[in-house]
């Protein structure tokens, strides 16, 4: 994983990268707040600020896309997809039939494109 994190760039030496990213998988993991992320990991703004960071750039996204290239590539992955077919209904009061309360009364409003709202 080593590869495909970011290096550091120039300024004030940064925490370690596998202490810190061991903190972003430990908070996603558990779902604690980032302020009550054990000291281990290190400071929990420095592991926000660099989660933040790589989210925005796109690190996360660029490094799934990579392992699973690898994979693929080694056929470690069975790219089967399964469809779940579970319905689900609704309770008759959650339903507006017009019984008991229910609102039938529709409005009738007109749909325009966002394009050009003068021509409507």
């Amino acid at each position: 994983m080593a590869p495909l994190i970011p290096s550091a760039g120039r300024g004030r030496p940064r925490a370690e990268d596998r202490r810190v990213v061991n903190g972003m998988v430990y908070k996603i993991r558990t779902g604690v707040s980032w302020r009550d992320l054990p000291e281990r990991y290190g400071p929990w703004k420095s592991v926000y600020t660099r989660f933040r960071r790589y989210a925005i750039d796109g690190v996360f996204t660029q490094a799934l896309q990579q392992i699973q290239a690898q994979a693929d590539a080694a056929g470690d992955i069975d790219w089967l997809v399964q469809i779940d077919s579970t319905i689900v209904r609704a309770h008759q009061h959650s339903a507006a039939t017009g019984r008991k309360g229910g609102s039938i009364a529709r409005t009738n409003r007109t749909i325009t494109s966002s394009a050009d709202p003068e021509e409507a």
